[in-house]
């Protein structure tokens, strides 16, 4: 099994049920064993900013799947939740990302782990943070990347990620 993380985000229609139902999915599916759920935050848009903030949270998943064959997974979930790319950056049901796949790193045409842009997310580094404290990116603490990324008051707590709506 290889400990591995995965980025969720959500800004169209109920952005909650979308994060709740893409986890749910990808539990159901063999060789993958969704471990624990950050917290879920709320934050602005990066890149296209004009569209409504994001939710996002991070997913430690336990696999037995490859790497490709986990962002297959990520894809279909995806799709099931009726995904669509139109626009780079631009509103989506669902998007999922893998972050890290164990301590390797890969570099294919449709993958590249670490994920590229991971250490200038604050969205989801402050996620992972909260459920990993003790994973390094290139030889520094997630704590010491957040802080070297500087003001992070961008990512606000929504809620618990065990706390239903209405609860």
């Amino acid at each position: 099994m290889i400990n591995c993380y995965i980025g969720l985000g959500s800004n169209m229609g109920d952005r909650e049920w979308y994060l709740r139902q893409a986890v749910a999915r990808l539990a159901e599916l063999d060789g993958i064993c969704i471990s624990q759920v950050s917290s879920i935050y709320v934050t602005e848009p990066v890149g296209y900013t004009e569209q409504p903030a994001f939710l996002n949270a991070v997913a430690a998943v336990r696999t037995t799947l490859t790497a490709e064959q986990l962002l297959a997974a990520c894809m279909k979930v995806e799709q099931s939740l009726a995904r669509k790319r139109d626009l780079r950056w631009g509103p989506r049901t669902i998007d999922l990302d893998i972050l890290l796949y164990g301590d390797r790193h890969i570099c294919t045409q449709d993958l590249t782990v670490p994920h590229p842009r991971l250490m200038e997310r604050l969205f989801v580094l402050i996620p992972l943070l909260e459920i990993a404290p003790d994973v390094a990116l290139n030889g520094k603490s997630l704590e010491q990347c957040r802080q070297e990324m500087g003001d992070d008051r961008a990512v606000r707590l929504y809620r618990p990620w065990h706390k239903q709506q209405g609860e």
